[in-house]
């Protein structure tokens, strides 16, 4: 993968002259400011980029954050009032007449204020971002390796958490201080602990439900490792289940793997949802695979590579996704197994592990 980031950037811009990345204050905070920085400290509230067709990156901070923009990549122009950034901006941007913003991720506000720095045809450059974005390169990849590892061994430490009378908070709390511990600098998304029937909701909160003999126990969770994110769901049982959800298991566990046998470079992004949905759906549950079968991982834990039956794109080797069947049962519970994985030329590696077999505590 040749060239700087700005430069592929650049690169995919087509008839754009620049892309400005808008960062406001929390929680509107693009990350591809510090992916095209490099930046991995400092807060950047009110920072601005702009990538030039020339892939000359430009970046813009307050007196606060001058030592840590000098760490990363770009020309740094330190403003010390609104007027002065909207002065250094004007002057790189002179020159440009077509200007593309992240629209996803950049506040109302910031673009109305980018409408007075000059007289700009403003257009919304999310998919030229995402476009590049999407293909890690060999740092990105080393850093969601380290965050899945840390999930990944926070995952098999889950039956030694579970026992008759513990919450879903305390068991998904203990687990967020042990990723901590481990080396994550902080949650890819708050931790989802789902205990009994509370399981067939794909997004449970953690709550007071106490375990009890026969439970599902749904842990949907993830770290991150610099910047970089992790996704893993285990699903295990307290005691013995009810036969349903035994052969639940088993369905999802065989949609799972027949998802990621259609998982490489060039593959339409679609199938590898077809293929766990026809498994799902050839058995008694179907119908109850609710989402997609996997999204984009990267600096976000979704980013916008759509694994679902209705996708147009097509996967590229160094995409990192999600593969993640589930089959929930309303007042019964849900099942969900899923694990982040590298998208290869010949296939796709796992990036998290833990045992997929069926695990009674």
């Amino acid at each position: 993968m040749s060239g700087s980031r700005a430069e592929r950037l650049a690169g995919a811009m087509g008839d754009l002259d620049a892309v400005v990345v808008l960062n406001a204050t929390e929680p509107f905070l693009d990350s591809a400011y510090w992916y095209l920085t490099g930046c991995s400290s400092g807060t950047f509230e009110g920072a601005r980029a702009i990538v030039l067709s020339d892939g000359s990156l430009h970046v813009f901070v307050s007196i606060l954050e001058e030592e840590a923009a000098s760490f990363g990549s770009g020309y740094v122009h330190v403003y010390h009032t609104d007027a002065e950034r909207r002065e250094m901006m004007g002057e790189v941007l002179k020159h440009s007449r077509k200007v593309g913003v992240n629209y996803p991720s950049a506040a109302y506000g910031s673009v109305e204020w980018l409408k007075k720095v000059g007289d700009y045809e403003i257009s919304d450059a999310s998919s030229v971002i995402a476009s590049v974005t999407a293909v890690k390169d060999a740092a990105e990849i080393e850093e969601i390796s380290k965050a899945c590892k840390i999930t990944s061994k926070v995952a098999m430490q889950i039956p030694e958490l579970l026992s008759e009378g513990v919450t879903e908070i305390e068991v998904a709390s203990e687990m967020d201080i042990r990723m901590l511990r481990l080396g994550g600098s902080g949650n890819a998304f708050e931790t989802i602990a789902a205990f009994g029937a509370g399981s067939s909701e794909p997004h449970h909160r953690p709550g007071s439900y106490a375990l009890r003999k026969g439970d599902a126990a749904l842990f949907d969770f993830g770290c991150k490792h610099g910047l970089y994110c992790s996704d893993l769901t285990r699903t295990v049982f307290l005691g013995e289940p009810p036969e349903i959800m035994r052969r639940a298991y088993e369905v999802v566990l065989e949609a799972q793997k027949a998802g990621m046998a259609c998982i490489e470079a060039g593959a339409p992004a679609k199938d590898a949802d077809l293929a766990a949905r026809a498994v799902i759906d050839a058995s008694e549950f179907r119908g109850r695979f609710i989402h997609s079968f996997g999204h984009g991982v990267g600096m976000n834990v979704h980013e916008p590579i759509s694994l679902s039956p209705k996708s147009e794109q097509v996967l590229q080797a160094g995409n990192v996704v999600s593969a993640e069947p589930g089959v929930y049962i309303p007042g019964v519970g849900g099942i969900r197994i899923e694990d982040t994985v590298l998208v290869t030329e010949d296939g796709c590696r796992p990036l998290t592990e833990y045992d997929h077999s069926l695990t009674v505590v």
